[in-house]
């Protein structure tokens, strides 16, 4: 009589979750694969992220060995290939094609000068020269921020989405009780525990999946506007080098 009893009451989660309804295993199906792609986006960027902070590392390490930006540019080149490099040879090959031959290795040989005027006017960027090269490093900086930033926003969705799946599960797994209550006839609290517990699992399933969602959403956002800032940084480091160097 026992062995029957727990066998028609579930007395665990899992028990639960396969005597639920239809409904309700719907519910838990959806938020199962939810959490599966959740956790392989959290694990993919944490990789990238991972990634780009050890080749960040290394590309500064290298650059500042560096006396002038050509020795710079080569020795990027030479490094796996990273948002910084890819800034850098943004940068130098937009400055070789406004200033041919002015970096030596990186563009163009330079057009024959007619005067020492032409020389001297072709050593330097004018404002309007400077303005764009500077529109090119933002555009660069906004490309490879919105690369890194790929796949983050499905966390936010996993994440508020998770929970509101979960409460509709809820709604119902309680409306399923309440109508074996009236088929059955029966309120008291052994008839109607069983009912309330199922429809309870799909809220205990959709803050599973929202929490470390929603978690790991906030960390990248903020591990992506440290990134952003580095990259912004490194470009105008670019130009400054550029100004230290008299080629702007």
């Amino acid at each position: 009589m026992l062995f029957q009893v727990r066998g028609a009451i579930p007395t665990t989660p899992w028990e639960l979750v396969l005597t639920s309804s239809r409904e309700t295993q719907f519910v838990l199906g959806i938020l199962a694969v939810f959490s599966l792609v959740s956790w392989y986006l959290i694990v993919l960027k944490w990789w990238q992220f991972r990634r780009m902070r050890q080749l960040g590392d290394g590309f500064l390490a290298e650059v500042e060995k560096a006396p002038r930006l050509e020795e710079a540019y080569h020795a990027a080149m030479r490094l796996p290939p990273s948002p910084y490099n890819r800034l850098l040879r943004e940068a130098v090959h937009f400055f070789s094609e406004l200033k041919p031959g002015s970096l030596k290795g990186a563009g163009p040989p330079p057009a024959p000068a007619t005067s020492a005027a032409a020389t001297a006017s072709s050593a330097t960027l004018t404002t309007t020269q400077l303005e764009a090269l500077r529109m090119v490093l933002a555009k660069e900086v906004a490309a490879e921020r919105d690369t890194a930033a790929r796949f983050i926003p499905w966390l936010a969705t996993f994440g508020s989405v998770s929970p509101l799946l979960g409460l509709l599960g809820t709604v119902l797994g309680v409306m399923d009780a309440f109508i074996g209550i009236a088929v059955g006839g029966s309120g008291n609290i052994t008839a109607v525990a069983p009912g309330v517990a199922e429809a309870l699992v799909t809220t205990v399933g959709g803050l599973a999946v929202a929490v470390p969602a929603v978690m790991a959403y906030n960390l990248f956002v903020n591990r992506l506007g440290l990134f952003a800032g580095e990259l912004e940084g490194f470009a105008q480091e670019i130009v400054g080098t550029l100004a230290r160097e008299g080629r702007i």
